[in-house]
């Protein structure tokens, strides 16, 4: 048996390969996945990292520094604009494609090539919250990590983790460009004004969240931010924050969480993907709201003007 150690577990996971199977075909698709792992391989060794292993679209790497991880998770995102598919005549770049990764620092054992632990399973759970374009982590990492770059990461909430029965402080390292980890954006519509609040209804429940108290976590965990009692809805389903004054809503879950804002007949679905949230609308979780039977919880983005947000 290995000996145990602390260490910073870093999941990688490329998102969006099954369009590039179906557009390119398994040959010239595979080609493309094989060497943006290569690539993000070659950036995990030069930040001081070893992979441990491929997942399919993805990979699992050891850090003995929680700082060389987080460094070398801030150039995994930065290096896909810069990670084309090698060989002639590929119709498109794998810059298309969306990377999540997720990192967890803690005890962990080396078996034969293989790592094994707690670390270990909860950035595979963290990996599985991630959305696009995105990196989480927890308050355990940050604990390694130098006061200065302290800044970068933001406090999501306590989620349990699947696996786990007390729940795990995660955090989102933030990118330096935030409006690049939307994937699905609608600022032309957002106020002027910055909002004070939003409002969400539910049944017989009504609460009022200002920005101090984001970000929220929507789900059917008796521990989310707004509980809904729905077995489509994930126990950590979605996300509200508040971001240069915006409200930004982002799925987490399996099932996809849909969106109808008051005044158009359009519905958005989010598949971990995100959305600025304006005025009033819908956001119907893991069914859209043309099903009756749906969870729909009414949302409505208030001014100071309307009413005073409540804690």
């Amino acid at each position: 048996m290995g000996t145990t150690k602390e260490r910073a577990i870093l999941f990688a996971d490329l998102r969006g390969s099954t369009a590039l199977y179906l557009k390119l075909g398994n040959t010239e698709a595979a080609t493309v996945v094989t060497h943006s792992l290569a690539m993000l391989g070659q950036i995990i060794a030069r930040a001081g990292g070893r992979v441990i292993k491929t997942l399919g679209d993805g990979l699992m790497a050891v850090f003995d520094d929680a700082e060389r991880s987080v460094e070398a998770a801030i150039s995994l995102h930065d290096s896909l604009e810069r990670i084309a598919p090698v060989g002639e005549g590929l119709p498109v770049k794998a810059a298309a494609i969306k990377l999540k990764v997720a990192i967890a620092w803690g005890e962990m054992v080396e078996v034969d090539g293989d790592c094994f632990g707690d670390a270990v399973n909860v950035a595979a759970r963290l990996l599985d919250l991630s959305g696009d374009n995105e990196t989480l982590t927890t308050a355990q990492l940050l604990r390694e990590l130098p006061t200065d770059q302290h800044e970068r990461f933001r406090s999501i909430d306590k989620l349990h983790l699947r696996g786990r029965k007390e729940p795990v402080a995660v955090l989102r390292m933030d990118s330096r460009r935030f409006g690049d980890t939307m994937s699905t954006m609608i600022m032309e519509a957002a106020p002027s004004d910055m909002p004070d609040g939003v409002r969400l209804t539910w049944l017989g429940t009504e609460r009022v969240f200002s920005p101090a108290s984001m970000p929220l976590v929507l789900g059917r965990s008796p521990q989310a931010s707004f509980c809904v009692s729905d077995s489509r809805a994930s126990r950590s389903h979605a996300r509200i924050e508040s971001h240069s004054g915006h409200f930004y809503l982002t799925d987490l879950s399996y099932n996809g969480t849909h969106v109808k804002f008051d005044h158009d007949d359009q519905v958005l679905t989010l598949r971990r993907g995100t959305c600025t949230l304006h005025g009033s609308g819908v956001i119907s979780l893991g069914a859209p709201p043309t099903d009756p039977t749906s969870t729909q919880i009414h949302f409505e983005v208030l001014s100071f003007s309307d009413t005073l947000p409540q804690y």
